[in-house]
C-alpha cells in the first residue's frame, strides 16, 4: 500500500481535485489530510470525502511528519494540496524496483503560459542533475528511509533540506509522468517575480545567509 499524504492550510478550493486525482488511482492507497489549522472549509472537504485527517502544528514540515506517523504504507508519497497526480501514478511507484528508495515526478504548472513552461523545463532539468526535489513534484520516499532521516525539517525550505539528507544515502528517480501543479502564485505574484524570489531563497540557502525572498511563501489561495 502507498500512503498518500497532504499537507494542508485554508485548501478548500483547490483540495477537492488533488483528492480526486488521488481517489482515480488504480493502486491501494490511503489518503491521509494533515490540516495545519484551517479557518475555511478544508477540514469540511476531506471529511465529505472519507478520508483520513488529522490537526498538526502548522508548518509543511510538522503537516507532513505527523500524517507519516499515521501512516500505514511501504511508500510515503508526500502530495501538496493543490497539486494534482496523473493516472497510474501510484501502479508506477509500485513497480520500481527494490533498490529504488525516493524519487518525484516531473512537474508542470495548470495553466497554460510560456514562461510557466520553461520554470518547470529548468524546475525538471535542475532536479535531474542536482537531485533536490522540490515539494510540488510530489516527493515519496520509503518508510524505513524517511524514518532513518527522522523526517522533514520543521523549517522553511523543508523540501530542499530533506532532500539534502536523502541524497547522502539514496540516489532518488524522476518518473516520466507529469504531476500539474496550481500556477496561482505564479500567475498573481508574477511569473519572473516569483521565479526570482525561489532563486533568492536558494542562494541565501546555500550561503547559509538570512532567507531572501521570503514573500514567496505568502499564501494565495
Amino acid at each position: 500500500m502507498i500512503s498518500v499524504i497532504i499537507p494542508a492550510l485554508n485548501e478548500e478550493l483547490a483540495l477537492p481535485r488533488t483528492l480526486a486525482s488521488v481517489a482515480a488511482q488504480d493502486w491501494p492507497h490511503e489518503i491521509i489530510v494533515s490540516d495545519g489549522g484551517s479557518t475555511d472549509c478544508t477540514l469540511a472537504v476531506a471529511q465529505e470525502t472519507g478520508v483520513q485527517w488529522l490537526r498538526a502544528p502548522r508548518g509543511r514540515g510538522a503537516q507532513m511528519n505527523a500524517g507519516a506517523r499515521l501512516a500505514h504504507g511501504e511508500w510515503l508519497l508526500f502530495l501538496h494540496a493543490d497539486t494534482c497526480l496523473p493516472d497510474g501514478a501510484l501502479q508506477a511507484i509500485r513497480s520500481l524496483p527494490p533498490h529504488v528508495e525516493a524519487g518525484c515526478f516531473h512537474q508542470a504548472f495548470s495553466a497554460e503560459h510560456p514562461l510557466l513552461r520553461v520554470v518547470s523545463r529548468l524546475h525538471n532539468w535542475r532536479c535531474k542533475r542536482t537531485h533536490i526535489i522540490y515539494g510540488d513534484q510530489a516527493m515519496f520516499v520509503r518508510r524505513r528511509v524517511f524514518e532513518a532521516l527522522r523526517g522533514f525539517p520543521e523549517t522553511d525550505l523543508e523540501d530542499v533540506k530533506f532532500s539534502e539528507q536523502l541524497r547522502q544515502h539514496t540516489v532518488p528517480v524522476m518518473l516520466s509522468a507529469t504531476v500539474a501543479t496550481d500556477a496561482r502564485k505564479f500567475l498573481k505574484h508574477g511569473i519572473l517575480r516569483s521565479t526570482g524570489r525561489i532563486v533568492l531563497l536558494l542562494l541565501s540557502h546555500r550561503y547559509k545567509r538570512p532567507l531572501l525572498g521570503r514573500r514567496f511563501f505568502d499564501a494565495v489561495r
